[in-house]
């Protein structure tokens, strides 16, 4: 089981360059758990595809029924503590901290392409190439 972040899904469901990295996470590891705050995030950028990108509407519903698919099954909801004390501490999004702090609570990994949270949090994130290279220590 790994927790993954709005944007591993979301290149999961919409062809790209970050796809295939996206799906060979999926291959190497099926179980995705994230926050619940995923899902607003990731229909907020499928609006955003729909109005600056042209996706069709259709298309986005149908992406977000994959995610579903993908990563709808399990979720978890960090301490607002820790979250409030995280953001603090490293300087970062709520939105973020809820990421990291998932990972962390449950002593998994964290699948990003977020380079910023990979190098401002390493001992937590890597990138989708990492982890499906096995570039990354899990904790037993």
């Amino acid at each position: 089981m790994i927790v993954v972040d709005t944007n591993l899904v979301a290149y999961s469901v919409l062809p790209g360059e970050r796809t295939v990295a996206a799906l060979a996470v999926r291959r190497r590891d099926p179980e995705w758990i994230a926050p619940a705050l995923l899902w607003s995030e990731l229909r907020n950028l499928l609006v955003q595809q729909v109005r600056l990108r042209g996706l069709a509407p259709e298309d986005a519903e149908a992406a977000y029924r994959q995610a579903l698919e993908l990563a709808g099954t399990l979720s978890v909801e960090p301490r607002f503590e820790a979250v409030v004390s995280t953001c603090i501490a490293a300087s970062i999004s709520a939105y973020d901290a809820e990421f990291v702090l998932a990972a962390r609570e449950l002593g998994l990994v964290l699948v990003t392409a977020d380079r910023w949270l990979i190098e401002k949090f390493s001992d937590t994130a890597v990138s989708p190439e990492q982890f499906v290279a096995g570039e990354w220590i899990q904790e037993p």
